[in-house]
């Protein structure tokens, strides 16, 4: 039996056959990096996820390099195998220079970071981007106890938040978990001042810093009423609980 195709139809399937093209690679710029850094893999790691979504070449052990990786001098970059490294750019204006700034550009990125971070070694993290590490230093430091601050979480905000795994089923489906909460940039304001935000004013008074409730508006429950030191205990639970991972940001095209 013969089949007939239309025209329209034969154009379609040849396009199917028609190998998709890479991302043409252009004239990149050269890298200079510790011996360290090539022998763990590590540049054979990170190069290319650079280079696949740019399309710039980048060449190691160059001659007059544009971009210059070291243990001494430059932008801090990430820590790892005991040392800082460091991230110079050229100051020669050239087109070269240009597409350094854009590798380090992408570095200083989530993707970049994410990608320093990812490289391990049996299963190992190697690597930690210096932004992290900034992260870390200037975080707050809670002195309050832990163990009294998960105490009072669940025994009074587990009445409508999922405090932990020990009432993970008990929560108000649209209430936040505490994990989720803990993953947001601003968890500690959010927990610091979560007294003053709605709907906690009408049940809940931080001694020493909340209004009196309005008489003409009395708590329809129970008040709950806490001490600085109990705020300050249970800031410190909460920034040892591990975040929620939400995945990635949408990206709107």
């Amino acid at each position: 039996m013969i089949h007939k195709f239309n025209t329209p139809a034969l154009l379609i399937i040849a396009s199917l056959l028609v190998p998709v093209a890479a991302v043409p690679q252009e004239a990149g710029f050269g890298l200079s990096s510790p011996a360290e850094l090539q022998e763990s893999g590590f540049m054979r790691f990170l190069l290319p996820r650079f280079s696949l979504k740019t399309g710039i070449r980048i060449t190691l052990a160059a001659n007059n390099p544009e971009a210059i990786i070291s243990t001494d001098n430059g932008v801090p970059l990430m820590e790892g195998l005991g040392q800082v490294y460091y991230l110079q750019i050229t100051e020669d204006d050239t087109p070269q220079r240009g597409k350094a700034q854009r590798f380090a550009a992408w570095l200083d990125s989530d993707i970049g970071r994410r990608a320093i971070a990812q490289f391990e070694l049996d299963g190992v993290q190697i690597f930690a981007p210096i932004e992290t590490l900034r992260a870390a230093e200037a975080a707050t430091i809670f002195d309050g106890n832990a163990k009294r601050g998960e105490d009072f979480s669940f025994a009074n905000c587990g009445r409508c938040h999922v405090v932990g795994d020990r009432n993970r089923m008990k929560g108000i489906g649209s209430t936040p978990s505490f994990s989720v909460l803990r993953s947001l940039p601003d968890w500690e304001e959010r927990f610091s001042t979560f007294y003053a935000r709605i709907p906690h004013p009408s049940l809940v008074q931080l001694e020493g810093v909340s209004e009196p409730f309005d008489p003409a508006f009395p708590p329809a429950n129970q008040p709950l009423r806490l001490t600085l030191d109990q705020l300050e205990d249970i800031l410190t639970f909460v920034s040892g609980i591990m975040p929620a991972d939400l995945g990635a940001p949408l990206v709107e095209h």
